[in-house]
């Protein structure tokens, strides 16, 4: 066994003055042998030559069954002590790290002959070496008259240490020869370990990592990459948290590296390497301390795996139900489509629909053009479009305010004679719009309208009607969850002294204030990346300016509260994080965090499907065997839109060459206590009432089929969305042309009421969308929004 501080190498021609001097002697210098080139790379390995030889058996490679062989690499600190005066001050306080004196001819592979060890010389009055984390090597040190009774120093040390000792580097190709020189010092993990269940997702590079808790309660890791660079870093971890206790591993804060960010020129993108491998290693941690206290691990999350060959393998009861429409009925299909076709009818469908229409509809939409599902935005537009092509009904498959818009957008387009259609004969309801008609938010609009200049935010997912009495109140604007921080951001940076009042969402209004508080610390530079119209002076200023409605919430999102936010944390932190911008804090920190090393998203529904076929993209091309886990942190009627974008993607990527084996997981974060409501076939028909739509609520143990809705607040998919079923646009489809006027209650509303100030509702209700619509193809508002918010709505445009 090799001795502690000793590192295994091919045999040096060093010159014969090897041993400890004097105090005070000057460090001897010597010249660097024409066949050993490789030794230039790093004054470490010029320290080196002080050093004496005594030969040894060669390393071996580390197994995941094993201890790591940290004893087959030199101790820094030894050599701190050797030559004080060349190491820099902030190894005094560094644990053992591990540095190897050269490469192997090939990197990582044992030595065709016997290697040798290098003990470097301690120096009588040099500070003894750290003992290891766990201690080990302790009578090693003392053998080598360096052992001391000092407590190791916690994990978070060192790894602060880390980053000092690359600070300290003089400048980019210093540090980038450093982080080499870690990588040389990492043991190579065997074939059995470069496997994918160990794989670390998000980094450039295949990156691999192994944990285990050893007998003595201390966390052993190992880590290995295709990538020097990314070796380099797994290295720096490992050689500071191998050894230490699962506490102290999880107490290393990812801030600590974030300095770390341009250690090597050009390898920003690989910089999150640094941050990813720490989660992981964090991840084993936590499983250990579940483990010593006893803990069985909790039941994985619902989930859908989707094969290269599109094949879809359900996990759990609650993935079951919606993976049961994913391959729809062909009859249904033949069926809708023959409908659509004869009595040209355009669908416009939400990303929420009930899994059974999107299955469906996404297998018409190959026979039948005129059928789209997106986001609440893009659904009047697209049915403007259908009403260009020729369209004479428009069926709308979402709320009520979506039909509403839908209605109003294509009036402003001068397609008055095309029907628009709901899939209900009974108010197709939504908490946020409800919340946004409520007395306490016409209070909280009056409180802005006292306070000039201000302008009033409102989320697109809100009625007409409100919009219109909002804007006669404040001056108003409307916004989606992707545009949302880009309005404000440019509504404080055009208009002076400026008030902004969002609403109705309570959590997404909570976000965007977290959001600038993370940005009130950021640099100049950061900040101008995200604007460039602002600097870090700006947005400390807008701060107590930014008000939001704080009684209106998405039951929907409701659901990822701090329950699942825990088992996130435990089980799914090393995954993709995706998270809707309505989302409640603790699920949007986890998600920003995760951002910030290239492991999430938060934004709208398209934000969170672009995201992961950008990642599935990613994966192709290097078209290396892997598995891409998300979290799904929104409603779960998005798998179907998911499943057929990942499926198109396979199609695309399909060649001669030989593909790799890529699997994309979809994780379900539903709550453990969930509600299962469910009609008997599993439509809502013409002839249904409220009763069918919410009646039969029965408490299931665990996640369960159909909304998933928690006793606790929050369901894992819309109830109000599932009031659009198959069979209800089956018979729209059938009645229409409605001669009979049989479908008067399916009609969208169109607004012939008048606001508080004599002007039709549809009129003023839709004026903040036209503001969002210039703010969206100029990235400025309007002279006219800006003159009705400095001026007054009242007040006639110069």
């Amino acid at each position: 066994m090799l001795k502690r501080g000793s590192c295994a190498e091919p045999a040096l021609d060093l010159p014969p003055q090897c041993g400890p001097g004097p105090a005070g002697a000057p460090i001897p210098k010597f010249p660097i042998p024409e066949s050993q080139p490789h030794l230039h790379r790093s004054p470490l390995r010029r320290r080196l030559l002080l050093c004496c030889i005594k030969t040894q058996p060669p390393p071996q490679p580390f197994s995941s069954s094993t201890s790591p062989p940290h004893a087959n690499a030199m101790d820094v600190s030894s050599l701190a002590a050797a030559a004080p005066s060349l190491a820099a001050p902030s190894l005094s306080q560094k644990p053992p790290l591990a540095i190897p004196l050269h490469p192997s001819p090939a990197r990582g592979a044992l030595l065709p002959r016997a290697s040798v060890a290098v003990r470097c010389a301690a120096h009588p009055h040099a500070s003894p070496p750290l003992r290891r984390a766990d201690g080990e090597g302790e009578e090693e040190e003392e053998e080598g008259g360096g052992g001391s009774g000092a407590a190791p120093p916690p994990a978070r040390l060192r790894v602060r240490g880390i980053v000092e000792e690359f600070r300290a580097a003089p400048d980019a190709a210093g540090r980038a020869r450093l982080l080499l020189a870690y990588a040389d010092a990492l043991p190579r993990l065997g074939e059995a370990d470069r496997v994918a269940a160990n794989r670390v997702m998000g980094c450039v590079a295949q990156v691999w990592l192994v944990g285990r808790c050893d007998a003595r309660g201390r966390m052993r890791f190992a880590a290995d990459s295709d990538s020097e660079l990314s070796r380099g870093y797994c290295a720096c971890l490992v050689s500071a948290l191998d050894g230490a206790r699962p506490e102290e591993v999880l107490d290393v804060d990812p801030t600590d590296l974030a300095s770390l960010g341009g250690v090597a020129a050009g390898a920003r993108s690989r910089a999150s390497t640094w941050h990813n491998v720490l989660v992981g290693m964090q991840k084993r941690a936590r499983a250990a301390i579940a483990a010593r206290e006893g803990r069985s691990p909790s039941e994985p999350f619902p989930s859908l795996v989707i094969g290269r060959d599109g094949a879809v393998c359900a996990q759990g009861s609650y993935a079951e139900a919606q993976a049961m429409f994913l391959s729809p009925d062909e009859s249904k299909i033949s069926e809708l489509v023959k409908y659509l076709r004869e009595k040209k009818v355009g669908v416009v469908a939400h990303f929420y629909m009930d899994p059974e229409v999107q299955g469906i509809l996404t297998a018409s939409k190959r026979h039948w053009p005129h059928i789209h599902i997106s986001d609440s935005l893009v659904m009047a537009d697209s049915a403007v479009k259908m009403a260009e092509a020729g369209c004479k009904y428009i069926t709308v498959l979402g709320v009520d305010f979506m039909s509403e818009n839908v209605r109003a957008i294509l009036d402003q387009a001068g397609f008055n004679e095309v029907g628009v259609y709901r899939m209900s004969s009974d108010q197709i309801g939504c908490s946020l719009a409800d919340a946004a008609s409520s007395s306490a938010y016409t209070h909280f609009l009056k409180e802005a309208s006292k306070s000039r200049p201000s302008l009033h935010v409102i989320y697109i997912n809100t009625s007409l009607e409100t919009k219109a009495h909002a804007h006669e109140l404040v001056p108003t604007i409307t916004c989606t969850s992707s545009n949302v921080v880009a309005t404000i951001l440019q509504a404080f940076a055009q208009i002076p002294d400026l008030n902004v009042w969002y609403g109705p969402d309570s959590y997404m209004g909570a976000n965007i204030a977290d959001l600038f508080q993370r940005m009130a610390v950021m640099s100049d530079e950061e900040i101008a990346e995200i604007h460039p119209s602002h600097s870090n002076r700006s947005i400390n200023s807008l701060l107590p300016r930014l008000h939001y409605y704080q009684d209106g919430n998405c039951i929907v999102h409701d659901m990822f509260g701090h329950e699942v936010v825990d088992k996130i944390k435990e089980q799914y932190c090393d995954s993709f994080l995706t998270a809707h911008f309505e989302v409640p804090g603790e699920m949007f920190s986890l998600s920003m965090e995760a951002k910030t090393r290239g492991m999430g998203v938060v934004g709208s529904t398209q934000n969170i499907l672009d995201f992961i076929k950008s990642h599935l993209k990613e994966a192709l091309d290097r078209n290396i065997d892997d598995h891409l886990q998300f979290v799904l942190g929104t409603e779960s009627g998005m798998i179907t839109s998911i499943v057929a974008a990942v499926r198109e993607l396979f199609d695309s990527y399909k060649s001669s060459k030989q593909s790799a084996n890529i699997e994309v997981e979809i994780i379900f974060p539903v709550s453990s206590d969930a509600v299962s409501n469910r009609s008997a076939n599993g439509s809502h028909h013409l002839e249904s009432s409220t009763d069918t739509d919410f009646d039969k609520v029965s408490i299931v143990p665990g996640v369960s089929s159909s909304e998933g809705c928690s006793i606790h607040g929050g369901c894992a998919s819309c109830p109000y969305m599932k009031m659009n079923s198959l069979g209800s646009l089956l018979k729209v489809c059938h009645h229409l042309p409605d001669k009979d006027n049989k479908l008067a209650a399916y009609q969208a509303s169109r607004f012939n009421a008048k606001t508080p100030l004599g002007k039709l509702v549809a009129e003023v209700g839709c004026e903040p969308i036209l503001h969002m619509r210039h703010f969206q193809a100029t990235k400025r508002l309007s002279d006219k929004l800006v003159h009705q918010v400095i001026h007054g709505i009242g007040e006639p445009t110069l």
